[in-house]
């Protein structure tokens, strides 16, 4: 034998745990919800009211308190990130990171967006627009999410980082041409905005109705299943009913039931002996 013993193995036969790389299927089976990448979206939930009081504080317009809120801000967007990564990665999806994750991801970009129009830095309209795309959206995924998933678009990832740049060069208190910049890395935001906005409904569209035509073909199938599954059965029923007739009722036919014919053969027989 050129195998190790089971007691070399862990003493029971069992595979042994893998060693580095990817967390093996055992090891994130027992993480369970208390994984990395949801503990990142508590965090991430966690900091939305922090950023608001430190993007608030004395009025809105300390620089220093606006660098701490920037700061909040970006930690909340870098775990965006990192979370989303961490479970496709290692198999870490859960029910709860997939509510809670967008629920976290809109949370601190509107709260940012909310407070900085009514501070007067940002105008409501920019506010509205990406609100409003963002809350569409969300439902429209719910909409078709019996048919199938919309997936995330590589335009989708880049609206995601514009605006996460521009609202945080909006959450500084920046000055002179800085603050001209950032209006037009806000304008491309919301232009982006937009566009893969207007992507996504498309995509809802189409996979609704080719979910809603695989839905009939499959209901068309499964009402020919059942019509050749009674025809089938019919004509079973019907090869029953002739194999239990009697002899006479098959002979009837001809004549004469087979027990006269029987019985008159065999007189006929008597008479020639």
């Amino acid at each position: 034998m050129t195998g190790a013993p089971a007691s070399a193995a862990g003493g029971s036969g069992a595979t042994p745990a893998p060693r580095g790389g990817k967390l093996g299927a055992a090891a994130v089976n027992q993480a369970g919800l208390w994984n990395i990448a949801n503990i990142l979206t508590m965090v991430r939930l966690l900091l939305v009211p922090g950023f608001v009081m430190l993007l608030l504080h004395d009025g809105g317009y300390d620089p220093v308190w606006r660098s701490f809120a920037w700061a909040a801000f970006a930690v909340a967007m870098i775990t965006d990130v990192f979370d989303g990564h961490l479970a496709r990665t290692y198999n870490l999806v859960t029910d709860f990171g997939k509510i809670a994750d967008p629920i976290a991801d809109k949370a601190i970009m509107g709260a940012a967006l909310i407070c900085l129009s009514a501070l007067g830095d940002l105008p409501w309209w920019i506010t509205g627009v990406i609100l409003f795309r963002e809350l569409g959206i969300t439902l429209m995924r719910f909409w078709v999410i019996r048919h199938s998933v919309i997936p995330a678009s590589r335009g989708g990832k880049v609206k995601t980082l514009a605006q996460g740049i521009a609202v945080g060069m909006y959450v500084l208190a920046l000055t002179g041409p800085l603050a001209t910049l950032r209006f037009w890395v806000m304008m491309a935001a919301v232009v982006l905005t937009v566009v893969t906005g207007l992507d996504y409904v498309r995509q809802a569209v189409v996979l609704r109705r080719r979910g809603l035509a695989a839905e009939r073909v499959a209901a068309m199938e499964a009402v020919v299943a059942v019509a050749e599954v009674e025809n089938i059965s019919g004509e079973r029923r019907t090869a029953g009913e002739v194999g239990g007739k009697t002899a006479d009722d098959v002979a009837e036919p001809l004549g004469e039931p087979v027990g006269e014919r029987v019985a008159g053969g065999r007189g006929a027989a008597e008479a020639e002996r």
